[in-house]
């Protein structure tokens, strides 16, 4: 699918358009693994339901959870930290949640486990968490370091586990969202530069669902079960930020329904920073899934932008700053790769058909630069469904909201 932009700049009669979005995937995952461990059934209110919810849910039910999905609601019948299947196999898909979140749930689990993935997943980092399940008990086998895997869980789990978190925080989250399997005190001790947001986010889901988190230094303690709950799911920040983005470049008032005043997502601080941002240095380490936000708007900012701290996007759904660098380039924007981040001068995008290389995020942040210049084409645009399936629907129906 070939996504035509629509440049609607200098064009706008009504500012005013307010955006309704589903859940957010990040808290879904972390709620449907809290949920299917838990004791009894919970609900999940306004969910996601992209690619990667269901790619969660597939696997969830594969291990024997019950599970059914009403719209934006799902009904997960919990297990009491006791995963019903004790052979099983699945597959984690281009989903990098659902690989390191499942990958640990099956290692802190009493069974024998298969687990494979897409292609595109299996070029990104797992060994890490790999040697963490290990050191904590699981025997696993694993082809070239990676999927696909074999698993056997462990019981008991060993009760201090030290990791890593330079490649990627979400090995954190898994293991400490999972370590309630143990039904005693685990410590989790980690080191290592890498914003701990998403870690944070993990630990409040956690809590709402019963379980004790403790973070005392550079450790966290984990203890207790979770209970089965109903739980309202905030609307996707991630998917937010794009019309908060187009704001910056179209000088309109998109809003999203139902936006809180604070977020347990870090994207809801980048939205705070565009604020006041017109070009400069920006760390972006805090909220590193916008970078490519902010670089497709970069060209229209008064200064050169300067973005840094995300070297580890390299190792993500593709190489987000060499996809920036060469989509920048193809539209005659002067850019400027290095290892952590990218410099973008001002310019005036010129027509161009961008390459997504099968990630959403660069699907839907190339989408915004075609709001203000001629002839911008995104090439394999259906990557979108990932986790906003809707997105080019949703973006038509501003565009024609804002020009009538």
């Amino acid at each position: 699918m070939i996504y035509k932009t629509r440049n609607i700049f200098g064009k706008i009669k009504n500012k005013n358009f307010e955006v309704t979005l589903t859940g957010s995937k990040s808290v879904t995952a972390r709620a449907l693994v809290c949920a299917a461990l838990a004791k009894g059934k919970s609900v999940l209110h306004g969910a996601s339901v992209c690619d990667d919810s269901s790619t969660i849910i597939s696997c969830l039910k594969a291990l024997g959870i019950g599970i059914s999905v009403s719209g934006a609601n799902i009904f997960v019948e919990g297990c009491g930290g006791k995963i019903p299947e004790k052979k099983a196999s699945f597959n984690v898909g281009n989903s990098g949640t659902a690989a390191r979140f499942l990958t640990a749930l099956a290692a802190f689990s009493d069974g024998e486990y298969y687990i494979d993935c897409s292609d595109a997943m299996k070029k990104r980092p797992i060994l890490p968490l790999l040697d963490y399940l290990r050191a904590a008990g699981a025997f696993i086998e694993a082809e070239n370091g990676g999927f696909p895997l074999k698993i056997r869980g462990t019981s008991p789990v060993f009760p201090n586990i030290k990791v890593d978190i330079t490649e990627s925080s979400q090995f954190l989250s898994a293991l400490f969202l999972t370590a309630v399997c143990a039904q005693k005190p685990v410590k989790i001790s980690f080191s290592g530069s890498h914003s701990l947001n998403y870690a944070d986010m993990t630990s409040e889901v956690m809590r709402a669902f019963g379980a004790e988190v403790f973070k005392d230094g550079n450790t966290y303690c984990v203890n207790g079960v979770y209970k089965a709950a109903d739980y309202k799911i905030e609307p996707d920040i991630s998917s937010a930020c794009y019309f908060y983005a187009a704001n910056k470049i179209l000088e309109t008032e998109i809003t999203v329904k139902d936006m809180p005043l604070k977020s347990l997502q870090c994207d809801f601080k980048f939205i705070d920073f565009l604020k006041s941002f017109n070009g400069g240095k920006a760390d972006m380490s805090a909220f590193s899934d916008q970078t490519l936000t902010l670089a497709a708007i970069a060209p229209y900012l008064d200064k050169t932008t300067e973005i840094y701290g995300v070297g580890h996007i390299r190792k993500q759904e593709c190489d987000r700053l060499n996809a920036i660098r060469i989509n920048l380039s193809a539209m005659g924007v002067e850019c400027e790769e290095f290892a952590d981040g990218i410099k973008i001068y001002p310019a005036v995008p010129k027509p161009a058909k961008l390459k997504t290389f099968g990630d959403h995020r660069v699907a839907m942040a190339f989408a915004l630069t075609g709001l203000r210049a001629d002839g911008i084409e995104i090439e394999n645009a259906e990557v979108v469904s990932k986790t906003f399936p809707d997105y080019f629907g949703v973006l038509d129906g501003l565009c024609a909201s804002l020009t009538k």
